[in-house]
């Protein structure tokens, strides 16, 4: 598979990342099994939370084989200098590492979470001693709203973004342009969620993939399609699976014959995905 630089950190990345979600009750085999198929398909970016129900549980034993060849990324929800710090303790533990390679801020969304954050005793303070500390390497933050991905940017020099840069959002809401710009100014590495994504679930929609709370791509060739949007925007290094292996094998096979957008197919898509209801939406 393909691999790619990540921003300014030095590090080459398979441009597929394996969203741990997937492991999520899963069996220790099972597990095993899943991890040891993105090993094979070349994969070395892997991406987990806490919040992802028992995927720590499963993951750490299922990479502890090869956890000195992978780049391995987690989060925290916790806004709090205390609170990101013992989580990210629990965290190395269940995933049986003594570092990770990237620590990122999960889900920043709104003005009280910069505030939060960035704040006296706020998690930044955790993550720089973290990084001090040899807990991890690499500082990130992965964030659902504009304003607040630009403003954290501008309050501390990260390593990475992880953001939603997909088809549907990026045309169909205007989401994404900005915080790309702002990040490739910085030299930062800009990693993707919801390549795969179509829509947002409607009121009394049924979720037809129990781990994802959108409405994905619907055929290996709209997930080429999606694959091929994310990985064609310049600066992006990576896009990391949705929770399920179907998602999950039809975004490999896309990333094992990734080819870029062509200018006229870049112009069908725009065209295409700005039908879609976005995601998420700056409008």
């Amino acid at each position: 598979m393909q691999k790619r630089p990540l921003g300014r950190t030095g590090v080459e990345l398979s441009v597929v990342g394996f969203g741990a979600i997937l492991v999520m009750d899963e069996t220790p085999t099972e597990a095993a099994r899943l991890v040891g198929d993105a090993i094979g398909r070349g994969i070395n970016y892997f991406d987990v939370a806490p919040s992802y129900g028992n995927s720590e549980e499963r993951l750490g034993p299922a990479l502890e084989p090869y956890r000195k060849d992978i780049f391995l990324a987690c989060k925290t929800t916790e806004r709090s200098r205390e609170g990101a710090a013992r989580e990210l303790r629990a965290s190395l533990k269940r995933l049986r590492t003594d570092h990770v390679d990237l620590y990122q801020m999960h889900a920043i969304t709104t003005a009280e979470d910069v505030a939060q954050a960035f704040g006296p005793g706020g998690a930044v303070e955790a993550f720089t001693e973290a990084r001090q500390q040899g807990l991890t390497r690499f500082l990130g933050f992965s964030a659902h709203g504009e304003d607040a991905a630009l403003e954290a940017m501008k309050r501390l020099a990260f390593d990475t973004v992880l953001y939603p840069f997909s088809r549907g959002s990026w045309h169909g809401g205007n989401f994404g342009p900005r915080v790309l710009a702002a990040a490739r100014e910085r030299g930062m590495g800009c990693l993707a969620l919801k390549a795969l994504g179509k829509r947002p679930l409607r009121a009394g929609e049924a979720r037809p993939w129990a781990k994802c709370w959108y409405a994905p791509v619907e055929s290996a060739e709209e997930a080429r399609t999606g694959l091929r949007f994310t990985l064609s925007l310049p600066g992006v290094t990576a896009a990391v699976t949705p929770g399920h292996e179907t998602l999950y094998r039809w975004a490999c096979e896309a990333a094992e014959a990734l080819a870029p957008l062509t200018d006229v197919e870049s112009q069908t898509v725009a065209a295409d995905a700005a039908r879609l209801e976005p995601i998420f939406s700056t409008r």
